[in-house]
């Protein structure tokens, strides 16, 4: 293989290895946004849930005359706050841990690309 080519191969991989780590980190910062966007999307969910459950026991106490849905509308609205309660609970203590893990991490990409400066002298061109 002439030299022009080879140095031609030469800068592409070295191109491609600063690519590949750009892209390493990109997507581990993007990963972390995720499961903190599916953190909060599990709140919304939990507190819409809850307050359904809250305006039904409402309704069902101010609506009916019927004894037996006053009592269902009575035990329904303690359970939604306190189904609010948890899920404000639950979001924290999962916030706390995603920060906790976000503190330990650290980005490795320029380790692989250290390890395979050291692993390159190595390989051989097959072809």
């Amino acid at each position: 293989m002439p030299a022009p080519e080879q140095e031609e191969i030469k800068r592409l991989r070295k191109k491609l290895k600063k690519q590949e780590k750009k892209n390493a980190e990109i997507r581990d910062r993007m990963a972390m946004q995720r499961t903190i966007f599916a953190n909060e999307r599990t709140l919304m969910a939990y507190l819409r849930t809850a307050i359904a459950i809250v305006g039904g026991g409402f309704a069902a106490v101010k609506l009916s005359e019927d004894l037996y849905l006053q009592t269902i509308g009575l035990v329904l609205i303690p359970i939604g706050l306190i189904l609010a309660l948890y899920s404000f609970f639950r979001y924290l203590r999962k916030q706390k841990l995603l920060n906790q893990q976000r503190q330990h991490y650290e980005e490795t990409s320029h380790l692989h690309a250290q390890l395979h400066q050291k692993q390159a002298p190595g390989y051989r061109d097959t072809d």
